[in-house]
């Protein structure tokens, strides 16, 4: 049977991580776009910080191509033995073209509205989460300099999480990735 790569995409905080994590104790395996990069940074004894992120992420995209990250889990995608794989954090139609290579890829976009986005970033505390309104104003503008609007543009479907409650988040997008795998 073919691979069903669920690529989850959605401007930071709106909601991706919340439904991966969701999803998970239903037997689908998760491989999250950003650990690749904080991998990375380990591997290079960078601090993970949202300024070096940013700037090894923007690295290895000049240097490897727009579809770097996507090179960056592949192996992760290759010992998978899940029929369903959430990909958490697709950035670009260039990661997808490289994804396609291992299976059927359907795009679920995630929208929330800036405000809530902002407040839960601010909540969540990873070391790279803006803590002010002109840092998650710069964080935006590089992941849409990335192409991650033309993603979300491009995605089979598209679920808006405002007013949703948490367990209503993750219900809904395993309501559609069930309708993907029958």
């Amino acid at each position: 049977m073919t691979k069903l790569i669920v690529c989850l995409t959605g401007m930071p905080g709106a909601g991706k991580s919340t439904i991966a994590e969701g999803l998970k104790p239903r037997g689908y395996d998760i491989i999250n776009m950003g650990n690749a990069v904080r991998e990375e940074a380990k591997k290079r004894n960078l601090e993970p910080s949202r300024s070096n992120l940013g700037k090894l992420m923007l690295e290895l995209r000049d240097k490897n191509g727009p579809g770097a990250v996507a090179e960056l889990v592949k192996p992760q995608i290759e010992s998978s033995t899940s029929n369903v794989i959430l990909i958490d954090g697709v950035r670009s139609n260039d990661e997808i073209e490289v994804l396609k290579k291992f299976g059927n890829v359907k795009l679920l976009a995630i929208h929330a509205s800036t405000d809530t986005r902002f407040d839960f970033l601010q909540k969540r505390g990873r070391s790279d989460d803006p803590q002010t309104k002109k840092h998650f104003e710069e964080r935006d503008n590089r992941e849409l300099g990335v192409g991650i609007s033309n993603s979300i543009a491009l995605s089979d479907y598209a679920i808006s999480n405002i007013g949703l409650t948490k367990d209503e988040l993750i219900e809904s997008a395993y309501q559609i990735i069930q309708s993907w795998t029958e």
